[in-house]
């Protein structure tokens, strides 16, 4: 049998396809790719790359993705471009007698969803790093097939290619292919898949969503949208719940799917204490952490940000004691849409009806981390709509029409949650232990008291739960815990003109977009 690789490929070069875990890391060791940690995590350092290259990725503009992707921030490149830079990416692959590791896999737990991965590599990391990341392969995937070349170490001339930079993310829907090169930040991989998942699913009339989700002993369903450091990994791995994923989700008629097959936890701050079930699996034998500092003792300093506040850790959901083996779940009871709000003014919990939730949905507001892509520095306020603009390729109402859609046709409560900031803005205010956080949401899920009353918060217009059992009802109200109130109405009034600014932007008129749900 001809395997996918052979066209690509000399003889010369040694093809390592499917490994299992322990070979994979014994690889990556003999290679000099990282170090094992007092507990047998795979240490990994991604050089100038801390976060992604999101300056350096393309999409080929060709027929199929040409009325399919919104261009608007999206860099258009040329099919004969790609081509030419997928013939560099064969050159250095045979430039010399290599190991190149081949991963066969795919995304999409339920199977009518499914996409089969390929992933051709020069790294024994990275091909660890895909086996946690995605699922099993399967042998016919209902979309097909997507064939990665990555080459971390490719030296690439921006004026030759005609890049931004040495660095190159590039996607090509119509081959079912992905060039990644010039950047080792083990994220770009499956970033990628989760855009083209993006940009296939809603024509099958289902919503791609950047969410983690759980389920708990009632079969009730809990999904929490948002931005990276929002606390998506760390809400949805719960004690007590079922982890059906922690960052890439499909809502289809049948329910909700884990698109992936791992989890790519954040780690700063990370502590046994707060995150009990991600702590252990990210110091298990197997797990990748990345760009994280060591003791003398080779064990994690997770408080150290020296390289970066980005360091994450990679690791099969297997890892995770209490996760749904099937990754699949029904229609969601409870939706959170979660923002780190730097400004402080955002209520810690409220709920939002129909036309408040599009909103919202529309707008991704959080604060923008530092560490989570090239060249950021600090904090500042940001959208994102869809709460993953930079990987849902379509118009923002393509996904907000589909969510509409099965809010319409499921009873499903909508909630709008601030893990940011409380007292006063980023640097003045105090930010929301994670303890309070989960008290609310635990509450929620729980369901609250028939007789809960309600309060109209007065700039946004957000319904406030008066009490939730187990939460200090003082953090319910995002004024009354400013020293001065008038500083809040100040502050809040210039957030609410933000929101208003950037969804003239999203959102100038009404969708026509039709799916069949």
């Amino acid at each position: 049998m001809i395997s996918w690789w052979n066209e690509c490929v000399s003889d010369k070069v040694n093809c390592i396809q499917n490994l299992d875990m322990d070979a994979l890391v014994k690889e990556a060791l003999k290679n000099k790719e990282g170090i094992l940690s007092a507990d047998g995590a795979l240490v990994v350092q991604t050089g100038s790359f801390t976060g992604r290259a999101a300056d350096d990725k393309y999409v080929v503009r060709d027929n199929y993705s040409d009325s399919r992707i919104h261009w608007e921030g999206v860099k258009a490149m040329k099919p004969d471009a790609f081509e030419k830079l997928k013939t560099e990416f064969i050159r250095d692959f045979n430039r010399e007698p290599r190991s190149l590791y081949m991963m066969e896999r795919s995304v999409g737990a339920d199977e009518n969803y499914s996409l089969g991965v390929r992933l051709m590599t020069t790294h024994a990391t990275h091909a660890l790093f895909a086996r946690h990341m995605f699922r099993d392969s399967i042998k016919n995937p209902e979309m097909g097939f997507f064939t990665i070349f990555h080459n971390p170490n490719i030296v690439l001339d921006p004026k030759t290619f005609g890049l931004r930079s040495p660095t190159v993310i590039a996607i090509n829907f119509e081959r079912g292919e992905i060039l990644i090169g010039g950047t080792a930040y083990a994220g770009e991989v499956k970033k990628a898949i989760f855009s083209v998942m993006n940009v296939l699913l809603p024509d099958r009339g289902v919503l791609p969503m950047h969410a983690g989700s759980n389920i708990d002993e009632n079969n009730k369903v809990t999904v929490f949208f948002g931005l990276s450091g929002t606390g998506k990994t760390t809400l949805s791995t719960d004690e007590g719940k079922y982890l059906i994923g922690d960052d890439e989700h499909g809502i289809s008629p049948a329910g909700i799917f884990n698109i992936e097959g791992g989890c790519y936890a954040k780690t700063y701050n990370l502590t046994e204490k707060g995150e009990p079930q991600v702590y252990h699996a990210v110091n298990s034998y197997g797990a990748i952490l990345e760009n994280v500092v060591l003791d003398e003792n080779k064990r994690p300093k997770f408080d150290d940000k020296s390289i970066t506040e980005n360091g994450r850790g990679s690791y099969p959901l297997t890892f995770i004691s209490d996760a749904s083996e099937t990754g699949l779940g029904p229609f969601p009871s409870n939706i959170f849409f979660l923002s780190a709000d730097a400004m402080g003014v955002l209520p810690a919990i409220a709920k939002l009806d129909s036309e408040q939730a599009m909103y919202y949905f529309l707008s991704g507001y959080t604060a923008k981390l530092a560490g989570t892509e090239v060249g950021l520095a600090g904090i500042k306020a940001a959208f994102s709509h869809c709460f993953g603009a930079p990987f849902m390729m379509r118009h923002p109402q393509h996904y907000a029409e589909l969510l509409k859609k099965y809010l319409e046709s499921h009873k499903v409560n909508v909630w709008l949650v601030n893990t940011g900031w409380y007292a006063g803005p980023y640097g003045e205010g105090t930010r929301y232990d994670l303890s309070i956080t989960r008290s609310i949401i635990r509450g929620i899920q729980k369901g609250l008291p028939d007789n809960t009353r309600f309060s109209r918060e007065a700039v946004f217009g957000l319904s406030i739960p008066e009490s939730i059992p187990g939460v200090e009802s003082k953090f319910l109200n995002a004024r009354a815990l400013w020293s001065d109130g008038r500083k809040y109405d100040v502050m809040a009034q210039n957030l609410k003109q933000l929101f208003s600014d950037n969804y003239k932007k999203i959102s100038p008129e009404t969708s026509t977009i039709e799916y069949q749900i």
